[in-house]
Parts: structure tokens; sequence; C-alpha cells
């Protein structure tokens, strides 16, 4: 993000992960056309890689919701003096590196002109070379580690990285607790996880603090042990960047053991759920993340009245309005892939790789530009807190990798 005050009322959603029970996936791949659309014509589709399913469902529903919205507000693009129906085209990666492939493969084969996606960085790798193989731009959304694009000229994003994420967060650390010792507690072989802990270790022992840290097993659901330790072992700080549904539980395991160390969560934890998991109890949750509800009111005001006039959105919202920082940048996804097909003035897919570089976008998450790399030119992470009284988030500060 660029300079973030002025930017600040333009910010973006943020990230989830696990789906709730009754949440509901899109109703079919290929999703009828909105009513808006034009009938007839020539059609443009946009996959969209995303978890519909797996323990990142909840995440990528909220993403696809920003999509979707942007979607029915503007559902055609002028592609070379041509007016085209944009069709979103769905594949359900499963959450899983091992599902991911196929998905992505299902999408080269539905014909899509670029894709975007997908919520996790694990499942982005593993599609990543698929679509490369095909000639086939990808745009993530929120895929924050480091190797989503790196040796992948067909890969781009739009959010900021992991290593600068853990950099906001272990300064905002030393900045606002004067934190000398911390705890970190991850998914053992999960790339997210255990990418930002390294880069959260590595700034906060060079900032002259010691770090503990400890793994979980996957599928795990008691965390008592570790939450004992970090609290015996005297900790300033607990940073558990996991997923939703293991940052649920932790949150509730914490509150029942009355743990009043301030918890530092990366932007999967910037999720509803979790924000219900802390409501009514005395835990500290402080989140970096991509966008804070109020940012943008216009977008606030049309992204809720969506949500609540439609059912299946309310669901996979997790039965609430609450607007994910996912959700916003899911929305600037889609209207960076419209010019992109703008800038191409082609449908044609190498004709659309090769014209990313240059597209430049003011989203309601910021003004979004691409590096050299195709990673998102971004400098400020929003930092917010869980208001455990009100049940809502609160904005605590923007904050850049250098604490300020």
């Amino acid at each position: 993000m660029k300079k973030f005050l002025a930017i600040a009322l333009t910010a973006a959603m943020t990230l989830s992960i696990m789906a709730c029970g009754a949440e509901t996936a899109p109703s079919s791949t290929d999703q009828a056309a909105p009513a808006a659309q034009s009938a007839g014509g020539d059609t443009v589709r946009i996959g969209v890689f995303e978890p519909s399913t797996g323990d990142s469902a909840s995440g990528g529903k909220k993403e696809m919701l920003g999509m979707q919205y942007a979607n029915q507000e503007t559902p055609t693009v002028e592609v070379g003096g041509k007016t085209y129906n944009v069709e979103l085209v769905y594949a359900d990666n499963g959450s899983s590196s091992d599902k991911a492939p196929s998905a992505a493969s299902e999408l080269v084969g539905k014909d899509v002109a670029l894709v975007l996606g997908s919520y996790g960085s694990g499942v982005s790798m593993a599609g990543g070379p698929k679509f490369e193989e095909a000639g086939l731009a990808a745009i993530g959304v929120t895929c924050t580690n480091p190797n989503v694009t790196a040796g992948n000229d067909y890969y781009f994003r739009i959010c900021f990285l992991d290593n600068f994420q853990a950099d906001v967060l272990a300064n905002f650390a030393k900045d606002k607790f004067s934190a000398k010792k911390a705890y970190c507690l991850g998914e053992n072989g999960n790339e997210y996880d255990q990418g930002l802990v390294a880069f959260f270790t590595q700034v906060f022992e060079a900032n002259g603090g010691e770090v503990i840290s400890d793994s979980f097993p996957t599928n795990n659901s008691d965390f008592t042990s570790y939450l004992n330790k970090a609290k015996s072992e005297g900790v300033d700080v607990i940073f558990t960047p996991v997923s939703i549904a293991y940052a649920k539980q932790i949150m509730e395991q914490a509150a029942s053991l009355d743990i009043t160390i301030p918890f530092l969560g990366s932007d999967t934890l910037d999720d509803n759920m979790v924000l219900e998991a802390t409501t009514g109890t005395n835990l500290q949750l402080y989140v970096s993340t991509f966008y804070q509800e109020g940012g943008d009111e216009t977008f606030d005001k049309g992204i809720k009245e969506y949500i609540n006039g439609n059912s299946e959105a309310l669901t996979n919202n997790g039965g609430n309005d609450t607007i994910s920082a996912v959700t916003a940048m899911g929305y600037d996804a889609y209207y960076v892939a419209l010019e992109a097909l703008k800038a191409a003035g082609s449908v044609d897919k190498g004709a659309i790789k090769a014209a990313i570089p240059g597209v430049t976008y003011k989203g309601v998450s910021g003004d979004i530009a691409f590096d050299s790399v195709g990673d998102a030119v971004r400098d400020t992470a929003f930092i917010k807190t869980a208001d455990t009284k009100n049940g809502t988030w609160a904005f605590e500060k923007q904050q850049t990798g250098s604490g300020n």
C-alpha cells in the first residue's frame, strides 16, 4: 500500500480459513450470468481458483464474495472496442496442495482468459505450474508467501508479502508492548505458518528479543499445553499465524485458561469467526490485515447490501455482514482483471499476461501496481484489535515494516 492515511480510507479486507458447518459453495462451476448482464453477445471467462471446501473454505468463500459482488456491479467490459459479458468460472482447489493442480488444470480446460486466486499460499504454489505451462496468467488476491510468484512469470498478486507482514507485527510488538520475549506457534509443515514464524523471529531477534517456537501437528485440537507453556515462560506476546479454524480454537482455549498475554495474528485471523471467539472474554488480539471496515463508505454499503440480500452470500460470510479484508481484496482483484483485459485490447491469454505488469488501479484497498517480480507495490498494513465487549474490530494503527 502506498502512503496510508490517504489509502487508509480506501482499504481492502481480511483473510479467513475454515468452512463453518452451514457454509455453502458457489452453486455451480459455471455460475449463471448476473441478471444485469446483457443478453447474448461475446463472453470472456475469468477463472476463480479458490477453496470452497477444506480448511480454507471460509476464507475462500469470503474472497469470492468480493469477486461476485464486483461481477454483479460490473458484468461487462469493453475490450478492443467490443463489449464482452464477464463470466466467473469456478474450480474448487479443496484447500489442498494435492488437489490444487487438478483444479488449476480444470480452469485451463475451461478456456478462461486469466485466473484470480487463491486464498492460501500453499494451493497457489501447487497450482501455479499448471497455469505457467498453459501460458495463463493468475492474479493472487491474498496469497502472501513470497514463493507464490518466485520463479513463476505467470503469477502476479495484489497483496503484501509475509516477510513484510511479519516485519510489521514484530515491530508492533516492540512499539506497543516493549516486548522482549515472544512465543510463536504454528502448524507443522504449513508453509504459510512456518514462513511467517521464521520471518517474525528474524526481525524480533534483530530487535534484541528472544523467541520460543513450537509447532503443533495437523488436525490438533487441544492447545492447552502450548498456551500453558507460553504463560509459564513469561512471554510478552504470542504470535500465532494460523488458519481460522485453529485460531478459533486457540482463542477459545486461551479464554478458558485466562491468558491475558497479547496475541498477535496475521491476516488469516482477521475473520468474523475468530472475532466471535474473543467476544465476552479478557483476550487481547491484534491482527495485521489489508482493510478496515469504514475505509470506503460506498464499498461498505454496497457489499453489506449484497450480503444481506442474498442468503447464500450471508451464509458464506459466516451469518453476519462483518466485512472481511479478503472480500475487499477479491473485489479489487476483479477490477484489476478488467483493467488487464482493457490494457491488452484482446481476450488472448498471452496478450493479457503481457499487459498485467503495466496495470495500475486505485482500489478500495489502496493503489495497486506491480513490481518486476509480479508482486504488489505496497508498504503499509492495517493493524486492528478485537473489541471483546462489542464483538467488533477496532482500528489500532497503520504501520510500515519500519515500525512507523
